[in-house]
């Protein structure tokens, strides 16, 4: 993998979670304003915005990765280890399959 083609990636991976975050954000916003004007949807909704809540810890935990791959970059310009390539193609796949609503329910 080229150096641009990673860069591709990070940038890619980086506006995904980026717009993860802000969709998730404005949903919770709005579960928030509905509770708060009707008590009895708190006990249909929670469920809800604790999956948005996962959703965005997830973000957090690739904002991490991907520091922590750049950090290493920076350390030692050779090459990306068999982990870090691991860790973005997770990251990739996981942006992927939330953008096309294939996401697993647990």
């Amino acid at each position: 993998m080229s150096k641009n083609d990673l860069e591709t990636l990070m940038t890619e991976a980086l506006s995904n979670i980026r717009d993860d975050r802000k969709v998730a954000r404005e949903f919770l916003n709005e579960i928030a304003n509905i509770i708060s004007n009707d008590t009895e949807q708190n006990k249909y909704l929670s469920p809800v915005a604790a999956k948005h809540i996962e959703t965005l810890q997830r973000s957090n935990e690739q904002l991490v990765k991907i520091i922590s791959i750049q950090s290493k970059k920076a350390e030692d310009s050779s090459s990306l280890s068999d982990l870090d390539r691991e860790n973005l193609f997770d990251m990739i796949q996981t942006s992927n399959t939330k953008s096309t609503g294939e996401e697993d329910v647990q």
